[in-house]
């Protein structure tokens, strides 16, 4: 793709800013108290949001090792891993990418599925998130998708929050890369 400039960042950035950012007293899914609140669904949930965001973390994929599909845990990463996925179909060379989503659990019916989509052992893959923490549960999709006999090569957020996630990932070997780390953001 190679198109995206520093503008698309940073409308991105302040579109994130005016309907996603909000200072406030909250408690995140980690469990852990914070004075800032992102909710990235806002941003994603909006044609431009969504195209920018699809862009610029595809953007991210052509350069690092190469993956086969991008995914996440669902609900949190279907909208970003959907945005690369339209992002991609305007490249021919990344055009071939598959999408898919982790379950937290299997399906109790049906074929009984915790990925859904275009995974299949032997790939590689990279995982997606809007919002990291402590990375929680993109390390839980990294679990399943490993004992699937999925490959995760790369983890890919657009906002970390810098509060852990960097750590427990490169722990597990992988590097956390990050659209937008805390001190892009106003705290």
């Amino acid at each position: 793709m190679k198109n995206v400039t520093p503008a698309d960042r940073q409308a991105l950035l302040n579109l994130i800013l005016e309907v996603s950012f909000e200072r406030r007293e909250v408690t995140l899914a980690s469990g852990k108290k914070s004075n800032f609140y992102l909710d990235l669904r806002q941003t994603l949930m909006r044609p431009k949001g969504v195209s920018l965001a699809g862009r610029l973390v595809l953007d991210l994929l052509q350069t690092g090792p190469p993956v086969d599909a991008v995914g996440g845990m669902a609900v949190g990463a279907v909208p970003l891993v959907s945005a690369v996925l339209a992002a991609a179909a305007n490249d021919p060379a990344t055009d071939s990418l598959l999408g898919f989503f982790v379950r937290k659990e299997k399906k109790a019916h049906g074929l009984a599925r915790q990925l859904e989509g275009g995974f299949a052992p032997g790939q590689t893959v990279a995982l997606l998130e809007d919002t990291t923490t402590t990375g929680g549960s993109t390390l839980d999709a990294l679990d399943i998708v490993e004992s699937a006999g999925g490959k995760v090569a790369r983890v890919i957020c657009l906002v970390d929050r810098g509060e852990g996630a960097t750590e427990a990932f490169a722990a597990r070997g992988v590097d956390l890369e990050a659209v937008f780390r805390r001190e892009d953001l106003p705290i």
